[in-house]
């Protein structure tokens, strides 16, 4: 997916992850292996076509379609004839089972020989792709196992590729070390997607921050080598409705001045997740050709420690005229969407969506495979949240507390950039930002973790795509 420089050599290039493209076959072969999914009570009726012989193999293997049971049986000269996968009491196969077949088996080409159906073959087919991503483009020694699987007749694989191009290029700027992904290659990230889909892109880049009034940008980033700078892209017709992405871009964040502790330093590449989930997104957006006008806009940091870094006590300004107290230096993400904000608000699109990496808090609250919610639309909250679970991409909704608010004022300024106290620090997160979304009716914030802390099949440990997918369901729902 990204062509980027990796540590062997600056002048060396490598594909960080297996391309999408090569997972998924609409060409028939005739040495494929077949697939058969079976629930207990399917295999108990002998729904499985087999010979007496295949029969007493499996049963030797102790198959009897159980959640997660993969068995390969032979044919009578003994080669590979089939694979059962077994998925217990559930009536479909979703999207994370489909990865856990995928990854235990062995590279070759495979097709699916049971009917799921178009939601359950497309549920299948992710499933399938995403237990084969990896990230090892810095290795020397790289990973060559492929499972190619063919695509069933009839079916139209089209949105699903495109759902896993936009997935992997996730991953993988999230994963991309700071070394190499600081705001100046995210910007170059943004450009090369733009070029290939015919987008527009602008990049505003230091001190000209300042002077096209993007204050809180500059001041966040400024300390660093590689300048702050806020990324432009807009594609599609002008007369179709506005959609919005603000992605939070801070590429890495030491904390500043309120300096990190080195352990919660040590993944902080991933704080420009927002700023992957709102590209990503862009590009299923831009590659199913959504009848949308797309903006999208990333603001891109690195908040460091130098001279001039800003500091605690410091007031800044922002865009929306909004003057600012700083109270901790590593509440950095919500300064940068203020001015972002504020500009999509300036246009007031027809959807406005933020996604960040915003607050530990939303992690204590909901662990990291939930990402919290917040919109004062309770209309769009409940569509968002049924194409979550419609696309095992959840999410939770959390309330914009009115209450709270009283938390984020200042005795000098006019807001706090946080709250002085531990409680609900995710909420006061989300009632600083709205404080710059004005004319906009339809605004959610997304606070997500963009991160798996472990292996699981389909979710390697690293970067994630989180609500994406819910959002492009509810996106093509909406505006098609």
């Amino acid at each position: 997916m990204l062509n980027l420089p990796i540590c062997a050599g600056p002048e060396k290039k490598s594909d960080m992850t297996i391309a999408p493209k090569s997972l998924l076959s609409k060409k028939p072969a005739a040495a494929a292996i077949p697939i058969r999914i079976l629930s207990k009570s399917q295999y108990k009726a002998g729904k499985a076509p087999l010979s007496s012989a295949q029969k007493k193999w499996i049963r030797a293997a102790g198959f009897d379609g159980e959640k997660h049971q993969t068995v390969a049986y032979p044919d009578e000269k003994g080669n590979k004839a089939g694979v059962l996968f077994g998925i217990g009491d559930a009536e479909s196969l979703d999207v994370w089972s489909a990865a856990k077949l995928a990854e235990g088996l062995e590279a070759g080409r495979y097709r699916l020989d049971t009917k799921l159906g178009s939601k359950g073959t497309s549920d299948f087919l992710l499933g399938w792709c995403f237990a084969q991503y990896r990230f090892d483009g810095y290795k020397k020694e790289r990973s060559e196992k492929v499972r190619i699987l063919e695509v069933p007749e009839n079916f139209n694989a089209t949105r699903v590729r495109m759902i896993v191009d936009g997935v992997f290029l996730i991953r993988d700027l999230v994963n991309t070390p700071a070394n190499d992904m600081g705001p100046s290659a995210l910007a170059a990230a943004a450009k090369s997607l733009a070029k290939e889909f015919k987008a527009n892109v602008t990049v505003t880049a230091g001190d000209q921050l300042l002077k096209d009034n993007f204050p809180a940008i500059h001041a966040v980033g400024r300390a660093a080598a590689d300048a702050p700078r806020l990324i432009d892209l807009r594609w599609g017709n002008a007369k179709a409705p506005k959609v919005t992405l603000v992605g939070k871009g801070v590429c890495f964040d030491s904390g500043g001045l309120d300096i990190k502790s080195a352990s919660g330093m040590r993944i902080m590449k991933k704080d420009m997740g927002g700023a992957a989930q709102a590209l990503g997104l862009a590009r299923m957006i831009m590659a199913l050709k959504l009848p949308v006008r797309l903006r999208v806009l990333i603001p891109a940091v690195e908040n460091s420690i130098a001279g001039n870094a800003y500091r605690p006590g410091d007031i800044i300004k922002t865009r929306k005229g909004l003057s600012v107290e700083i109270t901790n230096t590593d509440a950095e993400g919500r300064l940068v969407l203020a001015d972002a904000l504020t500009l999509a608000d300036e246009e007031n699109p027809d959807l406005l969506l933020d996604f960040a990496t915003l607050t530990g808090a939303a992690r204590v609250a909901l662990g990291g495979d939930l990402p919290a919610l917040f919109t004062d639309d309770d209309v769009l909250a409940e569509k968002l949240l049924i194409s979550g679970r419609d696309e095992s991409d959840p999410m939770w909704r959390l309330p914009l507390w009115p209450d709270y608010e009283d938390d984020l004022k200042s005795p000098v300024a006019d807001l706090l950039n946080a709250a002085e106290n531990s409680f609900a620090g995710s909420i006061t997160a989300a009632l600083f930002l709205r404080n710059f979304v004005e004319q906009t009716k339809n605004w959610a914030h997304f606070d997500l973790y963009a991160w798996n802390q472990k292996n699981r099949p389909g979710r390697p440990q690293g970067g994630e795509a989180m609500t994406v997918r819910a959002v492009l369901h509810y996106l093509q729902a909406a505006f098609q």
